[in-house]
């Protein structure tokens, strides 16, 4: 308080009087930042001699229905495109492959949508090789060529996997062709990138793949060390009825153990089980390997960092940490984007502020994340897209009451409501949709954000009048007496003075005459009086151009 400071014991004063004030009680001070409760988090650096070989991480990317999840199943040889709505992967999955050499190798399969990109963007910074599916009846496609900027992007190589090669129309030759324009030059063609001819169907080609995907490998050497705590990325997370949060997980270093203490993104606990991709529980999981861990105290954010620390207290501290973290990060957020209540009330007044609101529940973070990315790209000048939230699990009364009070619509992807969730927003009139394919939830918002924006106005031209002599007229002020030279002059149209080509005056026709009759319109090579609404100034020469406005939907 001598200081100036007045603060109450659940305050927090800054550092430099915290400083003063301990050494004015005679203690020693030493200052730490709140940021060191990680350093050391990584473990320590691997030496050479530990590292031992690990199986590829290989990313399948591509166009929609290319056949990137057909192509799995073959390599898996189990069928799980079956299952999918509208053929589209929603989840990303890992799975993990044994060759019959005994060699392994871990497939990631990404979603093949664009509003997936900050996902599959992830998917290619965990991986090694990218095996680009391109349809051989199809061609390069806008999501190919999205697939080969993160390939590039990611710096990692790459081996095009030409499917589809069973059906009539296959021009693998055209692929070749087309890959060419995106500076990929295949093995064929005297490059250095391999493509690889494949029938996921007809099982064609497959073992050249995976001998292609080993021989990269190969040149990669791809090395971990396996004698050490674990550290590798989350894949995707969801909630899940009977186990609580379930995260998927790639171990890249390390060997992760039932009962370790793990801490991913802002979430922690202690691995209560391991399951790998064929629903088995396992007891460990080394490096390349991709299990379910079960245990953990929230969903963490898919992509985020996993490790494992020694103690409780540690993983706790390190959580807590992150979590402060973040919601600073979005308090910051909120406050930028309300912006000044003088500021919000000139906006609403000039008519400026519309927004659709929506409240996102879906199914995966990873999904989640994608559908707040999709939504938010449809705002444009006139109508702003607000998410107010965009969280994992069921609908329940709370995400309602948040709908109801802000004004939103639920967008359910593959999630159901609560029954008192149901109704409590058919009480309330809350508009909850159900998906489970993602192109629709765009198509839909962007009708929403289409609904706000003011209709158009949007001019016809009708015609061209020559003002060939100007009449003065006592009562009226001044006529011209006119030629129409192009298409037609209407009793009621706007119309545009021009004076050697400028407009030099708009406004409305008052009165359009033809002979001692008033006219509704004079078509092309007649004459006709006009008269102009407030505005006299007309001199021979002059050029009328009549248009109409018509309001179009926006």
């Amino acid at each position: 308080m001598k200081m100036g400071v007045m603060a109450t014991v659940t305050q927090s004063i800054d550092a430099d009087t915290a400083e003063l004030v301990v050494e004015e009680f005679g203690h020693r001070v030493r200052r730490v930042s709140e940021a060191d409760v990680e350093l050391g988090i990584e473990g320590v650096e691997d030496t050479t001699e530990d590292m031992q070989p690990r199986p590829p991480v290989v990313t399948i990317m591509g166009h929609v229905d290319h056949g990137k999840t057909s192509l799995l199943d073959a390599l898996r040889t189990t069928d799980v495109a079956a299952g999918e709505a509208g053929g589209i992967t929603q989840h990303i999955g890992a799975y993990q492959v044994t060759l019959e050499s005994g060699a392994k190798i871990t497939f990631l399969d990404t979603p093949g949508h664009e509003a997936f990109t900050a996902m599959r963007a992830r998917g290619a910074s965990i991986t090694d090789v990218v095996v680009l599916v391109v349809a051989a009846d199809d061609g390069v496609m806008p999501q190919t060529i999205e697939a080969i900027k993160h390939a590039k992007a990611a710096n990692v190589p790459m081996i095009i996997a030409i499917n589809k090669m069973d059906k009539p129309g296959a021009k693998p030759d055209r692929v070749r062709q087309d890959l060419l324009q995106h500076e990929i030059v295949v093995e064929s063609m005297g490059g250095d990138v391999m493509d690889i001819e494949v029938s996921a169907r007809q099982r064609m080609g497959l073992d050249k793949l995976e001998e292609g995907i080993l021989l990269q490998a190969e040149i990669l050497e791809l090395q971990a060390n396996p004698d050490r705590a674990a550290e590798g990325a989350v894949i995707e997370s969801r909630l899940d009825r009977g186990r609580g949060s379930v995260a998927s997980v790639l171990v890249q270093k390390g060997t992760l153990r039932k009962g370790d203490i793990v801490v991913a993104g802002a979430e922690w606990g202690r691995v209560r089980a391991l399951v790998d991709d064929r629903g088995r529980q396992v007891e460990v999981a080394g490096p390349s390997m991709p299990v379910e861990i079960l245990g953990l105290s929230g969903v963490p954010a898919a992509g985020a960092p996993f490790v494992v620390v020694e103690n409780e207290n540690r993983a706790r501290e390190i959580s807590e940490f992150r979590q402060r973290k973040l919601k600073e990060h979005q308090v910051a957020g909120q406050a930028a984007a309300r912006g000044t209540l003088d500021q919000m009330l000139a906006r609403i007044q000039a008519g400026v502020q519309k927004e659709v609101s929506v409240l996102i529940k879906a199914d995966v973070q990873g999904s989640a994340e994608a559908l707040q990315t999709t939504v938010l790209k449809l705002a444009n000048e006139e109508v702003g897209v607000r998410v107010l939230n965009a969280s994992v699990g069921q609908i329940t009364e709370s995400d309602v009451q948040l709908a109801k009070a802000s004004d939103a619509v639920i967008v359910a992807f593959n999630v159901r409501a609560t029954t008192q969730a149901r109704l409590l927003a058919q009480r309330e009139g809350v508009d909850i949709h159900y998906y489970s394919i993602i192109y629709q939830v765009a198509d839909d918002v962007e009708l929403l954000v289409r609904g706000k924006m003011a209709p158009k106005h949007r001019e016809k031209f009708l015609g061209y009048a020559e003002i060939r002599k100007v009449f003065e007229i006592s009562k009226v002020g001044k006529v011209a007496g006119c030629f129409v030279t192009d298409g037609v002059v209407k009793r009621g149209c706007g119309v545009r003075l021009l004076r050697d080509g400028v407009v030099i005056h708009e406004g409305d026709l008052s009165q359009l005459k033809r002979f001692k009759d008033d006219q509704k319109e004079v078509t092309k090579g007649y004459e006709c009086g006009l008269s102009f609404a407030g505005y006299n100034d007309l001199r021979e020469g002059d050029v009328v151009e009549c248009f109409e406005s018509e309001l179009i939907p926006a």
